[in-house]
């Protein structure tokens, strides 16, 4: 066992065993008697029943034999540690790499939260944004509305009605009145990529009502200035409160989408 431990990583431990031929037990002296004449020392052994006399040969193929068993079982037993680590080794490595694979989920699935409520606080943001436009352009209309409302009757209150401006000519009248009142305006927008819109506002609508229809259906989140180009004007966020007729726009206009 001594000598199986310490061969047990010889190259050619996995061999058979091979005894020596004419391997013999005792001095060269016994090993010259003739086997028919034993020497004194056998009989001696044979007689005391010494426990060093020489085995036989079945003994020797025996004790072969069971080194060769007793290395094979040792064989064995060194091929399952090896696949028993080597299966231990392998769950390592699928549960590193399952622990891997769950931490790349993991951020990837935080990466796709923190950008969908970055998308969703944007739209929120400018769903607020177009509604507080609106809001206001209501809340213009209404103000112009009560305004131009009110005027008109206390002007018409105020001054009682004369006969002189009726009994005038014709073209007394005409003369007074040389432009025409238009109610719709009609605005032709060029977009950035060329193409064009068309719509038709309210000749007391501000130009904030154009902008808003431009940023709803071509401006693509982009943000811009509106001009004229002849003659040349850029409007500014001041003209946006300003109706349409103020800023000489009544019947029609052209208006260039320019990039701020």
């Amino acid at each position: 066992m001594d000598w199986l431990m310490e061969h047990e990583n010889d190259p050619d431990i996995d061999e058979p065993y091979v005894p020596p031929a004419g391997h013999t037990l005792g001095t060269t002296e016994e090993q010259s008697q003739s086997p028919t004449e034993p020497s004194e020392s056998t009989e001696v052994a044979e007689q005391e029943g010494d426990p060093k006399q020489p085995r036989s040969e079945e003994e020797r193929k025996e004790q072969v034999k069971r080194l060769e068993e007793l290395m094979k079982i040792r064989q064995e037993e060194r091929r399952e540690r090896e696949r028993k680590e080597e299966i231990e080794r392998e769950k390592q490595r699928r549960k590193q790499g399952q622990d891997l694979l769950h931490v790349k989920q993991k951020l990837q699935d935080d990466e796709m939260k923190k950008l969908a409520d970055q998308r969703r606080r944007e739209k929120m943001e400018d769903k607020l944004a177009k509604q507080r436009v609106k809001e206001k352009i209501a809340r213009d209309r209404e103000e112009r509305a009560r305004k131009f409302g009110g005027g008109s009757s206390s002007m018409g209150l105020s001054s009682p009605p004369s006969e002189a401006p009726l009994q005038s000519p014709p073209e007394n009248q005409e003369a007074s009145h040389p432009k025409k009142d238009y109610d719709d305006c009609r605005i032709q927008v060029r977009l950035l990529d060329g193409s064009t819109l068309s719509n038709v506002f309210k000749a007391q609508e501000p130009l904030a009502a154009v902008r808003v229809y431009v940023q709803m259906n071509g401006a693509n989140g982009q943000d811009f200035n509106l001009i004229t180009p002849y003659p040349r004007r850029v409007f500014t966020d001041l003209d946006m409160e300003k109706p349409l007729c103020e800023l000489g726009l009544v019947p029609s206009a052209v208006l260039v989408v320019i990039k701020k």
